[in-house]
C-alpha cells in the first residue's frame, strides 16, 4: 500500500534514489492512469528528499504550462528559452543550477528557491513534452547524481506526461 512506503533517508543519495525508483515501479505497476502515476511519483520525490518544489511543466504551443506539482503555488506559464525551465526545454538538456540568483534570467516563482534542477521530458522521438522541475530552499542541492537518477526517472514521467497531454 502506498501509505506503507518507507525509504531509508539516512543512506547515501544513490541508495535513496534506487529506493525511490523501486517504489515508483511498485506504485505505478498496473495503474493505467498517467495523471495518477505522475502525481504519486512527484509526491514521492518531494517528500523523500524534502525539496521545496517538485513538479512538471507541460509544453503547450510555445509555452510551458504548469502541471501537477508538490509545494507552494508556482508560475503558471514559462516561455521557451526563459528561466531555467525554458532554457532546459530550448536546449533539450538537463540544467543544474547551484545558485538560482546567479542564473541569468532566472524566473523567481518563489523567493525561497535557492537551487534548481530541470530535466527535459522527451517522447520516443526526442521531442520535449515538458520538463521536470525541482527546487530546493538550500544552495548547491543538486549534482550529477541527481541529474543521473532524475534522467532515468524522466523516461517514465515522459510517458505519463504524453498520456496526460493526449487528454487535453
Amino acid at each position: 500500500m502506498p501509505e506503507d512506503i518507507h525509504i531509508d533517508t539516512e543512506r547515501d543519495k544513490k541508495s535513496i534514489y534506487n529506493q525511490v525508483l523501486q517504489h515508483v515501479e511498485a506504485l505505478t505497476e498496473g495503474e493505467p492512469d498517467g495523471l495518477a502515476n505522475l502525481s504519486n511519483t512527484l509526491a514521492l520525490l518531494h517528500h523523500t528528499f524534502g525539496f521545496w518544489w517538485t513538479g512538471v511543466y507541460l509544453v503547450r504551443g510555445d509555452q510551458l504550462v504548469l502541471g501537477p506539482f508538490q509545494g507552494p503555488v508556482a508560475c503558471t506559464r514559462i516561455t521557451k528559452g526563459k528561466g531555467v525551465c525554458g532554457t532546459a526545454w530550448e536546449q533539450n538538456e538537463t540544467v543544474v543550477v547551484p545558485d538560482v540568483d546567479a542564473f541569468p534570467g532566472h524566473i523567481a516563482c518563489s523567493s525561497r528557491s535557492r537551487s534548481e534542477i530541470v530535466v527535459p521530458l522527451r517522447d520516443k522521438t526526442g521531442e520535449v513534452l515538458g520538463v521536470l522541475d525541482i527546487d530546493s530552499d538550500r544552495l548547491k542541492t543538486f549534482d550529477d547524481t541527481d541529474a543521473h537518477y532524475l534522467e532515468k526517472l524522466s523516461k517514465d514521467i515522459a510517458q505519463w506526461v504524453g498520456e496526460v497531454n493526449m487528454d487535453f
